[in-house]
């Protein structure tokens, strides 16, 4: 039955890419390569990465198709026709399909404890990581804890597009409370965007204090909570959506959860320690630990959900 459920994801994959590659219309490629990321996210689920299923759900099939949806508005709908046949890149694609599915020859079996991926540092995460940080779920102790100094980077990373987008695409300001014609007669589905609205926020704040003991995350939860302002935003208007979560609000929490990350570090190194060596945050080391992970998984929401915001309301703004 394993086996069956993979082949059915896979073929639909292979399907769904196929269809992109063919598709003359932009809109619908949007549309496909969002079911593209939704079929990937349950192929991780299957394969037991439930975080990684969590953050594909909500950034792949979430955000990032809003934004592509956002950009086909501000250009156009139809693919360009090429002015030569594309033969080169099609070699280039055939040349590296093969050497990836040649170098598949050479894995380890799925699962296999004898791969060299087991026999390093991964059997030493799964059975020290609960005891030394206080955190259940091994993935949110990798990543906050052991790799802490990567996590920060990729932090810094979506901090800095934040700022690349708002150099590139500037910011309007709406003040009238403007809705879309098409919204402004779906009554139905205003008053259940405003049902939603409150539950898609108290899930994120889930999301974000439950990944300690579960899948889940800073980086999971900054994105439902921006889907659920986008969501009010597409259902009552940009305008109204701003009077809610103003765009400095949204610069200010773009800032403040990076220094959060930072701070942290600084607090540690002043109290004795490493930078981001959680453990002399507190008299307990085990507590220090949890504390830390807690606040910068805090710091990396607010950074995430203000920079997806603020992504949006840069592209949306610019249509109207």
């Amino acid at each position: 039955m394993q086996y069956l459920i993979d082949i059915i994801l896979l073929a639909l994959l292979m399907t769904t890419g196929f269809a992109i590659v063919h598709m003359k219309s932009l809109l619908a490629v949007a549309m496909l390569t969002s079911i593209y990321s939704l079929l990937s996210a349950a192929l991780f689920v299957v394969l037991d990465a439930v975080d990684v299923a969590l953050t594909e759900a909500a950034i792949g099939a979430g955000i990032s198709t809003i934004l592509m949806l956002a950009t086909v508005a501000l250009t156009t709908d139809r693919e360009k026709e090429p002015r030569h046949t594309p033969l080169l890149p099609l070699l280039v694609v055939i040349a590296t399909g093969a050497a990836l599915i040649y170098g598949t020859v050479d894995m380890p079996h799925y699962g296999d404890p004898s791969s060299p991926v087991h026999q390093h540092v991964a059997s030493t995460y799964l059975h020290d990581a609960p005891a030394e940080t206080g955190v259940p779920n091994v993935v949110t102790s990798v990543l906050a804890s052991y790799r802490g100094y990567d996590t920060l980077g990729e932090v810094t990373v979506i901090f800095t597009a934040g700022i690349g987008v708002m150099a590139l695409l500037g910011y309007r300001i709406h003040r009238r409370k403007m809705v879309h014609e098409e919204m402004r007669h779906l009554i139905v589905l205003r008053v259940i965007a405003k049902l939603f609205f409150p539950l898609i926020l108290l899930f994120a704040l889930y999301v974000q204090f439950h990944g300690d003991y579960g899948p889940g995350g800073g980086f999971q939860a900054g994105v439902i909570f921006a889907t659920g302002f986008i969501l009010y935003a597409l259902a009552f208007g940009l305008g109204n959506a701003q009077r809610v979560i103003t765009h400095r609000l949204l610069q200010i929490m773009m800032a403040v959860g990076v220094l959060l990350f930072a701070g942290v570090g600084i607090e540690s190194m002043l109290l004795g320690g490493h930078f981001l060596e959680y453990r002399v945050l507190a008299g307990d080391p085990v507590a220090g630990q949890h504390l830390g992970i807690l606040l910068i998984e805090l710091g990396v929401g607010i950074t995430v959900a203000a920079v997806m915001l603020i992504i949006y309301y840069g592209f949306v703004s610019r249509q109207q």
